[in-house]
This record gives C-alpha cells, structure tokens and sequence, in this order.
C-alpha cells in the first residue's frame, strides 16, 4: 500500500474522534492540557461514578486515549453502602458499554459503615481504587471534582474552622500515597459545563439521590451558595479567593518539605521519628502542617485527622506529661528527644472483586 493511502487511513480513523460542537472541543482542550502536563505514563485509571461529572471524564478520557494511545483503566466502584448501589453500577457499566468504554466494577467486601456515610463513602472509594492501582502498576488516578466542588469544599472547611491547608481545598495535582497521585483536570468547569457534554454524548447519567439529602451538609451548602450569589458573593469570586489561597499554602509547603527533610526519619514504610527540636525551631503553622502529612503518609490514607484534632494532639505533645496517643490510625509515643508515630496494627481490611 502506499504511504499517500496510509496517511489517508489515519486521518478517517482521527476523524471519527472529531468534536465537532465548539464548546465541548474546548472543555476537552482544557483537559487535554492538563493531562499532558501532569501524566507522563502511558496509562492511567479513571473514577467515574456514573454522574454527569464523571461520565464526561470518561468520553474525554476515551478521546485522549485515542489521540495518544493511552491505555485507561475505567473504575466504578459498588461501595454497598445504599442497596441500589449493585444495580446502579452494573448500569453505569451499560451506560459506558453503548459508548465502547470498557470498565470493570470494584465491589466492597468488607464491613458496611452505618454511621458518617458521605466520608465512608469516599474512603471506601480510594481504597478500592489504590489497591487496584497498586495491583497494576497504576501511578496516576484522574477524577471529576470540578468547580462546584471546589468551592462546596471550601464552605465546609471554613464551617469546620479549617486552617489555610484545608481551605486552600482542592489542587489540580495530589499524592494520594507515595505510589499515586490523584490529577484533577475540571477544577475550572462547573457541573452545568460537564452535564452539557454528557448529555451531549451518552443522552443520560444516574442521579444520586443524596445529593437532595438535605441531612448531609453539603447538600444544605447548595442552597446556602444561591443565597450568597443574590448578595453578591458569586462563584468567580470564591474561587479567586481559593486560587489565593492555594498559591499561599504552596508557599508554607516550601518551608513544610524542608521541616521534614530536617527532623523527620523514616524507620520504615509505618513509622518514622521525629526529632523534638521541631518545636522550638519552626512557626506553628510548619508544624501542623508536618504532622498533618505525616499521619497520611504512615496511615496510608488520603486525608489527615481533622485539623483540631491535630492541633490538640501537638498541644498534648509538648507537654512533660504525655506519653502516648492514638489519631487518624497512628501510635503516638514519646521516645527522649524524640516523637515515635507508627501505624496501629488492627486496621481495617480493604479488597475487591472486580468484574469484567
């Protein structure tokens, strides 16, 4: 064959991948931008819930895939938390199928929570997901989070009286654990923006019924947003402020990483050491901030204790009395001139089972 009838093959094959709506070909450029600069390997995994936001990940996922010969691993995750959940993953499956996406089902098959369900919920979901990944040799996860959340997060943060960290929110890139990072390229579209391009191409998505939940604050926080943008206080304007913010905890990050590099010790994988000079040494702040990674990183989870928690248990620390703690599934205990936080023994199991 000739090369003139090679290159015409390619192009009918591009061609098929072509957006042509104009909107949706720049949100997807906005994506691709993001995926290129923050992704080196040529595979990734993909969360998609089967809501708007996610299955708009998905389709341009697909078409990034196609464009850069990516292999993508697509995740829906049976949590089991709500009995519908079975039934609405094995649709979302469908949902995808129609589009030629394949994916496969991680389904929890450990102890179902009763109590605090939305943040059960989430670390049901990252587990599953990370230990697929780690299964796979899977060092980047993409998820949907988007705007609207980004600016939820940040009401219920400052609710909570969070510090700059928590409230600085959401970054495009995140180490989940020191073998994947979370990428979240729709931080600057809003939900509206994704439900446009997934009604656009799959013509439907599945609704979560939480989200009408008025018991679950984020739900209440939606309401309140509406009430704040007939004030003046609209959406442009907070995320100018956790743009700000953001570019400050970046900054206390700096001093962060080298507190670290100067006091800590890592004994191993759980456990490390941390040298008491850190308390006489460095600003208040330096030192939430350390032990807050420090909890993450020997846990193994994605988010810290709450940040009051954090501060109480470094107030207790300083003083002569202490002598050993528990928090965010750490040890803590005092050794001389030195704080020993290792990981507690009895955690609870994660697995799956996935389906094809």
């Amino acid at each position: 064959m000739k090369i003139k009838n090679l290159i015409a093959i390619k192009k009918v094959k591009k061609n098929k991948l072509l957006i042509k709506d104009t909107k949706i070909l720049n949100y997807y450029k906005e994506f691709k931008s993001i995926i290129l600069n923050n992704i080196k390997d040529k595979s990734f995994a993909v969360a998609v819930s089967g809501g708007s936001d996610s299955l708009c990940l998905a389709y341009f996922s697909k078409i990034y895939s196609s464009e850069f010969s990516n292999k993508i691993h697509v995740l829906i995750v049976d949590h089991k938390l709500r009995k519908e959940s079975g039934k609405e993953t094995l649709k979302v499956k469908e949902i995808l199928k129609k589009r030629k996406i394949s994916s496969r089902i991680l389904s929890w098959k450990g102890e179902v929570p009763k109590n605090n369900i939305q943040k059960n919920a989430r670390d049901i979901r990252y587990s599953l997901i990370s230990n697929y990944c780690n299964k796979k040799n899977i060092k980047y996860l993409i998820t949907a989070h988007h705007a609207d959340d980004q600016i939820e997060n940040f009401f219920i943060r400052l609710i909570r009286g969070s510090g700059l960290a928590g409230l600085a929110s959401m970054s495009v890139s995140r180490n989940y654990n020191d073998r994947l990072k979370i990428i979240r390229p729709f931080l600057n579209l809003n939900k509206e923006d994704l439900r446009y391009v997934t009604l656009n191409y799959f013509k439907t998505y599945i609704k979560d019924p939480s989200n009408k939940d008025q018991k679950f604050l984020r739900v209440r926080i939606r309401k309140y947003r509406k009430n704040m943008e007939k004030e003046g206080l609209d959406a442009r304007k907070i995320i100018k402020t956790v743009e700000n913010l953001i570019s400050a905890n970046q900054a206390l990050n700096f001093y962060k990483n080298k507190a670290l590099y100067k006091y800590v010790s890592f004994v191993s994988k759980n456990k490390c050491l941390i040298n008491k000079q850190i308390f006489t040494e460095e600003a208040n702040e330096i030192i939430f901030k350390s032990f807050s990674d420090i909890f993450s990183l020997v846990s193994g989870t994605y988010y810290p204790p709450r940040s009051r928690k954090v501060i109480n248990l470094i107030n207790r620390v300083k003083k002569n009395k202490f002598s050993k703690s528990t928090l965010g599934g750490c040890i803590i205990e005092k050794k001389e001139n030195f704080i020993l936080i290792s990981k507690e023994s009895k955690t609870r199991k994660t697995s799956y089972q996935p389906t094809k």
